[in-house]
This record gives C-alpha cells, structure tokens and sequence, in this order.
C-alpha cells in the first residue's frame, strides 16, 4: 500500500471521530476562529429554535393550524426546544422543553437580556407570543386567543410586530390558514392588523430606516405559485411598497434581514414556490439598483438547503440546515457549529431561526402616519399615462380608474381554483365603483381603509386599457402616492404632486355603478345574456334562428361535472381576457380584459346582427373586468362536482358506480378505435381529464373540445354531446361521428334503443342523480359545506347553534363575513 493510499485510509476513518468531537462540543478551528476577531466579536451565545416540521406537507407556510378538511390534522409536529449555544464550549443548554409542544421564531432584544419568541405548549394548539430572560427565567405570555402569532420581531418605537391567523382568511390555493401582518405593544396589548393581504405575509424584521422588512405572496390574476417577494412598509402599516422582486417569478424571497452597517440584506431565496420551512439559498440583496435588478441579488451559499440567515456582516453568516447551525462566508464556505444530539434526532427535529444573544443597535423611530379614528385613506396618483410597458397609450386616453378588491376565502380544500375559475382567478372581486382621471393624468380619492384594491384603466367607452395585477392598501388616515401606471418605484414624478389638477379638488369619492352586483355571479348574471342574444344559435335545439351546427360552441347554461357548457366554452374558446393562471404580469396596454375580450365584438352587430342592450354591454363588460369568475360565493367550493372534493375530502368521481363501469367498457369498445389521437380522445367518465392541465389547462390543447365538461351533460343527459355526436339524425342525434381520415360522418348508435347508447345514458343519469342529491351553488336548495359553516362560526359570522340545512342564502352570509373583516374606528 502506499504512503498516499495509507494516508487517505487513515483520514477517511479520523474524519467521522472528528466529526463526532465537534458535534459534541469540542470547538475545531475555521470560519469560527476567523470571525471571533471580526464581525462575531463578543457575541459568545445563539440562541435557537429545535422543533419538529411537518412530514406530510412540503409548502413553505404550512407549519401551524390545521387542515380544513380535518381539524385534528394539524400542520405543525410536536417536539420543541429552545436552545442557548455557548460558542466557546459548543455546548446547548435548553431554556425550554416541550416534548408536545412547539417553539419558534426566537428574537433576541436590543439589550440582549430578553427573548421574544412564538410557543405552543404542549396539549394547546396555538402558537402565541412569549418572553423569556436569556438564562431561561421568567416565561412571560404576551398574546393569546384562538388564533396564532408567530414570526415576531422588536420595533425600535418598543412594540412588536408579527404575522397572525386573525385575519380570518385560508390560502386560496390550499387546505391551511392565512398569516398577515399584525403589531402589539411590548406587552402584548393595542393588537392591530396592519395588513390586509388574502396570502400570507411572512418573516418581518426592521430595515435600520425603521421600515419593515417581509415577504408578501399574492396572486391577482396571475400565478398562484411564482409572486413571494420582499415588500417594505412603516412600523404602522403605511407605506406598503415592493423591495424586491415583484416583477420577477418563481422564488420565494424569504427570512430576510439587514446587513448591519450596509443598505444590504440576507435572505433565502427559496426555489419555486418554497420549500419546507423556508429552505433555500443564502442570498445577498443590495437595492441600489431597484425593485427589479436581479443582477443585484447575488447567491452565496452552495446548495439551496439552508434557512433562516442571519448577517454579522457581508462576509460573515450565521444559518440552520436540517438539524445543525452552520457558519457561512461570502465563498459559500461552511463551519458546522453544532449538530444536534442523537435524542433529538430520534425525535425528528430540526434546526431553526438562530440568532447571537447579544447587544445590537436600535433602528430608527418612525413616527405613526395612521390614524385608527378614521375609516378611510386617499391615493394619489401623479400621472397614469407614466410608467413602464405603456406604450401606444395616449395623453387623456385614460378617464377613469375602476376600483376593484379581491375578496378574502373563508376557507378552502384543494391546491386548485375549481370551480371559481377553468384555470383562471382563484379569487372572487368585488366592484366598488369608478374614480375620475383629469387630464393631465392625475387622480385623487378616497379609498376604504384596509382592503386589498386594485384598478383597471378605462379608456372613454369603459374598455379597458391596463391592469393591475397586485393589491394596493391604506391604513386609515393614510395618503399614499405614487408616481404613475406600473412606474419603476424608485423613480420620481415628471410632474410635482402638488402642481397636478387632482390635488386642486377635494379627494374624490368612489362612485358606485348602478343596476350591476358588486361580485358577479356567471348562472345568475350572465347567463340571462347568454340565454337572450345566443343561445337560439348555439344551443341544443334547432330553432328559426338556426340551430346547432356541429356542437362546438354550446352557450346554455346546462351543467357538466363542474362548470356549466357555456362556462366552459367562453373560456376554452378565449371569448374573454384575463390573466389566467400564468406567471406574468405588466402586460401590453389593452392585452388583458374588456378591449381584448371578443364576446364584447360580437355582440355588437356584426354577429350575425346581434347587438346586445348597454347595460348587457355593462354586465358582461364588468364580469369580464372582475376576473370573470364562476359563482359569486366561496361557498361554491368543493360542492356540487363531480372530480373534485366534497365533504370529508373525498373526491367524487363516480368511477367505482356500475353505471361508470359499464359505460367505460362502452367507451372502449365503440369509441376509442377512431379516438385515440390528441385532438380526438374522448373521456372515459365523468371526471376523466384526460391528463389535461386542470389548473394551467393550455387554451390550445385539442383536447378541451372534447371534454369531460361539455361532452356530460347532467342537467338534459339525453342532450350530451356524447350521446349526440353519435347517434343517427333519425333518432333525433347529430351523426357527427366518423373516419377522421375521409371526413365523412357516420351513425355509431342507430337508435336510442341500442343496449350500449343506454349503458352511456346511464352513467350521465347517474351523475344528475347525485348532482341533485349534492346541490350545486346555483340550484335551488343548495347547502354550503358544513367546513364552511365551521369556520364562518369561529368567525362570529353565524351563530353556534346554526346548521348547514338552515342556511338559505350564502351570498349573504359571505357578505357578512366580508364587512366583519373592515376596519373599525374604535366604538363602531
């Protein structure tokens, strides 16, 4: 053997003992040592989080509360301590234990003395605040309640900010509550929301500025999965504005924190939609070149399984990786600090949020701008025609701004939209009105305070010139301005605020618009339209006016497994504009809503002669505006479909009843010899997709136009497409099957009496006959899901002693929870 050979032996069985010693506690000599004289010097303890982390659920933010299809499946572990680290010895003293419980997000206060940090004890199932003194004395509990706090942080003005589930609202893409910003006094005392986010806020901390620092998830009309980016706002809650990122998807930017003596941040930058428990890569952030220079976000660590950094300085982090504390450079290089023991291992914890027990400078005083007496804030915009991708619009082409709100989800079950949307919104909006735009561009006006706003640009008829696509809030007694339409926040006004023609009136107040409802509803609203101006040509039956030609544009409100025909249709057939589920935004002037919506065109006259009235030109111009949703009640969800979940989170697929089991064989057997391209599969049940996107369905995919959700029909099973399309004119079908190759039609089923024409007959009535059992939103009769009625009573929407069967009307109900949520001056 060689000397080489022997010398490589020799260090491969050293390197676990020297791996042990220092796990154990014996101090090795790398980035430690090297810090200890730098940008560590006198910090001699961390503090730190061993917890246990969700086994079953990878998402980011699902790490406390339970699941709403199961209140006893919780989405936190059990297992806690909170950890004290002597860097000298490398040794852990636990200031807290909690076998059952659960401990995170601990902040040291700028005196050192004090630990603030988020605990569940054993046996409870909230997380609240609490304070410890850093020797493990005088537990302290803060907040309380049947909600949870978490992910606090010290203000310089000596309160507390964090993110809390009393706001009341579910992730609209997900089966776990909603965390928003909220602020307390020292003693846990004056709570207050300060944001009013649909998604979650996350991991504030202060900027030395005195702004705070956190991460914001949101999704209008656009991608569900790509926008978690870094925002800033006041101690108070003004000033809500983009850091970093918003413009750019696909990272979760997260846990980020200043660098001390730089403008400079650290953060995870989590991939794609976000690990577990905030997992990614330690990055640095510097802002000099703007909310959207990606350039300047510069990677350091090697890998992306690292969460929770903490700077000393630019060269110098600290961070937890799975169930140990690592020391970073500004190489990516790494110094395992501890590891944690075996029994904790055993356990499954792992480590997280340290930071050093140590002294540390207090940032700046922000003095509040909010004012809680009042109910309302104003907006000021400079000039809407300035801002970026605005080309083409013209000066004083831009009259008006529709104001819009996305409206918060009691609750919901799956990590779809159905059946809001056919791969669109996830989230209902609701129309407050219109504001003017003068003519040098400006606007001024009031707003509700503490509700998620947007605005659509409207040119002289009402049509839409640009969108936004992301929410804008005031806190009461707030002015917020902003430069112009989609503007680069780091630029200034062309014009001088006080000089534009807004400011020289009185803020102007939203003006309703009459005879439309505030949120659309599709079978109630639009389909009467529908039913009016179309449905005489694309429906079923043949009329005077025409009749079906060959079934590819069905506008009748009849029901298929999820969404009705006409539904269905106008989203597959791209007859409006919206976002979809897409991760882009700041599209082209006049790229998304009413103007690039073509139902609006055809029913001008030039459609055969169709000219719809101008207040059916409203409605749909307006429910197009408003995402161009389905129901008008979140209550819809999980109800009345069939390949979707229902109570107890089933999913209703109907493919184990005997009449889907024969019909399938049916399907096999007569169908799929000429079915068997892309552009011609045929579903073999009701809630076959076909492997169909159902959440980013592709508007060119062959496949939509025969579709499990226009070939059933359960409200006239006969009058399925399935059952039409092959069944001979002389026994009242359309006979539009045949060879693909030649094009000529054939009979597949001669009559009605055929055995396997009634053995597909039957598995559509049978899913009429649960659909009548089920109750869709929209049928007479219906009742919301009890999980629904559930949370509207931990609300205090409903009462206690309420049942699902008493509730007649769950539009008003949702209002109700909707107006719970508003602010209130205090004695309102």
């Amino acid at each position: 053997m060689s000397t080489n050979a022997r010398f490589c032996l020799a260090l491969m069985f050293a390197l676990p003992r020297l791996w042990e010693q220092t796990a154990s506690g014996a101090p090795g000599n790398g980035l430690l040592d090297e810090f200890r004289d730098g940008p560590m010097r006198g910090v001699e303890s961390i503090v730190f989080a061993a917890r246990g982390v969700n086994p079953t659920d990878g998402h980011w933010y699902a790490n406390f509360g339970y699941y709403s299809h199961d209140p006893n499946r919780k989405a936190y572990a059990e297992g806690a301590k909170l950890y004290r680290l002597n860097l000298q010895t490398r040794e852990s003293a636990a200031l807290l234990d909690d076998p059952k419980g659960g401990v995170r997000d601990p902040q040291v206060s700028y005196d050192g003395k004090r630990i603030l940090f988020s605990y569940r004890p054993g046996g409870t199932e909230q997380y609240h605040l609490y304070e410890i003194n850093a020797d493990g004395t005088a537990l302290k509990q803060l907040t309380s309640g049947p909600y949870d706090d978490f992910e606090p942080a010290y203000l310089p003005d000596g309160g507390i900010v964090f993110v809390s589930s009393r706001c009341k609202r579910w992730v609209n893409c997900w089966l776990t509550q909603v965390a928003v910003l909220h602020r307390c006094d020292a003693d846990g005392s004056n709570l207050r929301a300060l944001s009013s986010n649909n998604e979650h806020d996350n991991t504030p901390w202060p900027l030395a500025d005195g702004r705070i620092l956190y991460t914001r998830w949101e999704y209008v009309d656009r991608s569900q999965v790509h926008f978690h980016h870094l925002w800033a706002a006041n101690p108070d809650g003004t000033a809500q504005m983009t850091w970093f990122g918003n413009l750019h998807p696909g990272i979760t930017m997260i846990d980020a924190k200043p660098i001390p003596g730089t403008d400079k941040i650290v953060a995870s930058f989590s991939p794609g939609h976000g690990q577990r428990e905030h997992d990614g890569v330690v990055t640095v952030v510097d802002p000099k070149g703007g909310p959207d220079a990606k350039e300047f976000a510069r990677s350091i660590s090697k890998g992306a399984s690292f969460r929770d950094p903490w700077a000393f300085s630019e060269d110098c982090f600290l961070a937890a990786r799975g169930d140990t504390l690592v020391l970073m450079d500004g190489t990516g290089r790494t110094e395992q600090l501890v590891k944690l023991s075996a029994a904790d291992r055993a356990a499954k914890l792992e480590c997280h949020e340290p930071r050093p027990l140590a002294t540390r400078q207090r940032e700046l005083v922000i003095q509040p701008r909010a004012k809680p007496e009042e109910t309302t804030g104003r907006l000021l915009l400079a000039d809407v025609n300035h801002g970026r991708n605005m080309t083409g619009v013209k000066p004083g082409e831009i009259k008006k701004l529709l104001v819009l709100e996305t409206l918060p989800m009691p609750v919901h079950y799956t990590g779809g939209m159905e059946p809001i949307s056919y791969g669109g919104t996830f989230t209902l909006e609701r129309i407050l009105g219109t504001v003017p735009v003068e003519s040098d561009g400006s606007a001024y006006f009031e707003v509700p305070a503490m509700r998620s706003i947007f605005f659509v640009a409207l040119d002289e008829n009402d049509l839409a010139v640009k969108r936004m696509q992301s929410f804008t809030s005031v806190q009461p007694g707030e002015v917020m301005s902003c430069v112009g339409c989609h503007e680069h926040r780091s630029q200034t006004p062309r014009a001088v605020f006080h000089e534009t023609l807004a400011v020289r009136k009185p803020a102007a107040r939203i003006e309703a618009i009459n005879n439309v409802p505030e949120v659309f509803d599709f079978p109630r609203d639009v389909q009467p339209i529908l039913n009016t101006l179309c449905v005489d040509c694309h429906g079923y039956e043949k009329t005077a006016r025409g009749g079906p030609r060959d079934g590819r544009l069905i506008l009748t409100g009849d029901r298929g497994p999820l969404y009705s025909h006409s539904y269905y249709m106008l989203t597959i057939a791209r007859l409006f504009a919206d976002g979809r589920n897409q991760p882009k935004s700041n599209y082209d002037p006049r790229a998304l809503g009413s103007s690039a919506s073509r139902l609006l065109t055809l029913l001008d006259g030039s459609h055969y002669g169709v000219q719809a009235t101008p207040h059916q030109k409203k409605m749909l111009r307006l429910w197009i505006e408003s995402a161009a949703a389905y129901p008008g009640t979140y209550a819809a969800l999980g109800s009345g479909m069939i390949g979707n979940y229902a109570e107890n989170n089933q999913i209703n697929t109907g493919v184990e009843w005997p009449a889907t089991i024969a019909a399938t064989a049916v399907i096999q057997r007569r169908c799929v010899g000429c079915h068997d391209q892309p552009n011609r599969q045929l579903p073999l049940n009701l809630a076959d997709e076909r492997g169909v996107s159902f959440w980013q369905p592709s508007l060119d995919d062959p496949r939509l136009l025969t579709s499990r959700h226009i070939v059933f029909n359960l409200s006239s099973p006969e009058k399925s497409l399935m059952l039409l399309a092959p069944l001979a004119k002389e026994a009242g079908g359309w006979e539009l099957c045949g060879d693909p190759k030649s094009g000529a039609t054939a009979k597949v089923f001669g009559s009605r009496s055929d055995a396997d024409y009634q053995a597909l007959l039957a598995m559509v009535d049978a899913g009429t006959d649960f659909l009548s059992r089920q109750k869709r939103f929209d049928m007479p009769d219906f009742v919301p899901r009890t999980d629904w009625v559930r949370e509207m009573k931990r609300y205090g929407v409903l009462a206690e002693g309420v049942k699902a069967g008493d509730i007649t009307d769950a539009y008003a109900v949702e209002t109700k929870y909707w107006e719970s949520l508003w602010h209130k001056p205090k004695g309102q």
